[in-house]
């Protein structure tokens, strides 16, 4: 059940500079088509698209590792000081059908240096190219592997939009299949409901300028393949509670002007009804995945929590 202790207003008005950013970001060719009809038509002829290289600073300033996994690209990252105490899995934002960006690197080097965290990033087959089996076959090789040579307590799943909804969905992978689960899930602004049914994402989309209902809809649809965008294997907002019982506690952070904020808080109500240590930190103005502008306010808190969450 929600109560004062489940969602906690971190800002009550955006920062000067998240404002200067959201002014930026509505004046932008969007990330996604804002119609359902343009993003299809974008999708049916697009090149196939590539990961934003990582910087060449990164080699210096951290023990980087490349690996594959599934027959995927996989990179970690250390503090020059060596592993962490805790090894994150961090899966990448983009609706499943678009690569990293560049933006998901600075946010992955502040997590490594603010944190002390070891960082490994899953650079997943995007749809339709590839497909949704792919990409779970990439997580789950991933997890095992470090399953097996780290305490799973201190592995924490995270990630961002879609991103996040890959984090939430291996978690309940292994939670259904009574594997060792991860110590902690962190979700940053994750996408829990392909078919974006809830009535109140209407009264948000005007203020969201990046994400739209229909093209979400469209995309969600690509994503899902043969099976029911509706689906609770699709769409994690509609897990059982037998199954979100057993997840590990959780955080989730989602700015109140993102579409995915009215999920969050529902999301956040059934794991606390399932008895699951869960919290839901909101930021008043905020758009989509607003943490990965590391150098604002709103993201600096983000990580701020996320290290107190990891040291609780």
């Amino acid at each position: 059940m929600l109560s004062e202790t489940s969602i906690e207003l971190r800002t009550a008005k955006p920062s000067l500079m998240m404002r200067a950013i959201k002014w930026l970001m509505a004046r932008r060719k969007p990330v996604f088509p804002h119609t359902a009809s343009e993003f299809e038509a974008y999708m049916a002829q697009r090149d196939l698209p590539q990961d934003a290289p990582m910087p060449e600073k990164f080699e210096s300033k951290y023990v980087v590792e490349r690996w594959e996994a599934a027959g995927q690209p996989v990179v970690t990252l250390h503090p020059k000081s060596g592993p962490g105490v805790w090894h994150m899995l961090y899966f990448h934002g983009g609706g499943f059908v678009l690569p990293m960006f560049d933006v998901h690197w600075p946010l992955i080097a502040a997590m490594v240096e603010r944190l002390g965290v070891s960082v490994t990033v899953p650079l997943y087959d995007v749809v339709p190219e590839s497909s949704h089996a792919v990409q779970d076959a990439l997580a789950d090789e991933v997890y095992a592997k470090f399953a097996a040579s780290h305490d799973p307590s201190r592995i924490i799943l995270n990630g961002d939009s879609a991103g996040g909804h890959m984090a939430l969905s291996l978690a309940l992978r292994l939670a259904r299949a009574g594997g060792a689960m991860p110590g902690k899930l962190a979700l940053f602004a994750p996408w829990l409901d392909l078919t974006m049914q809830d009535e109140g994402i209407r009264g948000v989309e005007p203020h969201d300028t990046m994400l739209k209902i229909g093209t979400l809809r469209s995309c969600g649809k690509m994503f899902a393949g043969d099976r029911d965008p509706g689906s609770a294997e699709c769409s994690p907002l509609y897990a059982s509670a037998e199954d979100l019982a057993l997840l590990p506690p959780t955080r989730i952070w989602t700015g109140r002007h993102d579409l995915f904020i009215v999920d969050s808080r529902t999301f956040t109500g059934k794991l606390r009804d399932a008895g699951v240590d869960a919290k839901l930190y909101e930021y008043e103005g905020a758009p989509h995945v607003f943490m990965a502008v590391t150098p604002t306010k709103e993201s600096k808190d983000t990580l701020k929590l996320l290290g107190e969450f990891l040291a609780a």
